[in-house]
């Protein structure tokens, strides 16, 4: 095949690529219009928050400031009323590893009673926090709460799921951290949509938990 060729399918395949990338995040941003909020005055009430996990310390063992903000997003979420509990759907991949217990300890310091905190160790990725809010905590509506990229994600799927959710934005990270994580996301979009081709399920579910 002569370099032109090979070139040319180089160009074409590029060129699909972006096209892919583009569709995705149209959809899903698209999709989550009137749905996401960052007031608590004018965001709807729900029964229950599903509050998305993340890493607490970086590497340089600073907080994460995404951990950080979720909280404070929670926090605020439940305190004006527009939430009565909280699941928090995270990584508990070891012993030594567990995000939805960091936030629980977070959040009980910052005011809200242990009984209105219920953790999902199973929440590996979106897609597995989302379904399990469903199929294993009973909930039809939910409010999510991360930030708007993840917010805008964790909508499409919990719809495609058959769950109504709206979205309460945490505040954003902006500068080369941000940037890094936002490049991220245009791929994961892009696997929201392989996940749905494929009717990806979550790898792991469990017992019913009751949430009242």
């Amino acid at each position: 095949m002569s370099f032109k060729k090979l070139f040319k399918f180089f160009l074409l395949g590029c060129l699909f690529i972006i096209a892919v990338v583009y569709f995705s995040n149209k959809a899903v941003v698209n999709n989550a219009e009137e749905k996401l909020y960052t007031s608590v005055r004018d965001i709807p009430k729900n029964k229950v928050g599903l509050l998305l996990g993340t890493v607490k310390f970086l590497s340089n063992e600073r907080v994460n400031l995404y951990y950080q903000f979720r909280i404070d997003a929670a926090v605020k979420l439940y305190k004006s009323g527009k939430i009565d509990f909280i699941i928090v759907s995270g990584d508990n991949g070891s012993k030594r590893y567990d995000e939805p217990t960091d936030f629980k300890n977070d959040l009980i310091k910052l005011g809200i009673p242990e009984n209105r905190i219920f953790l999902d160790y199973a929440g590996f990725r979106t897609l597995d926090s989302v379904v399990r809010a469903k199929e294993i905590f009973a909930q039809k509506s939910i409010t999510i709460i991360s930030q708007q990229f993840h917010n805008e994600r964790a909508i499409y799927l919990a719809e495609h799921f058959g769950i109504k959710a709206v979205g309460f934005n945490a505040r954003d990270i902006s500068g080369k951290y941000g940037i890094k994580v936002q490049l991220r996301e245009y791929l994961a979009r892009v696997k929201v949509f392989v996940d749905i081709l494929f009717n990806v399920q979550p790898k792991f579910l469990g017992d019913p938990i009751v949430i009242k």
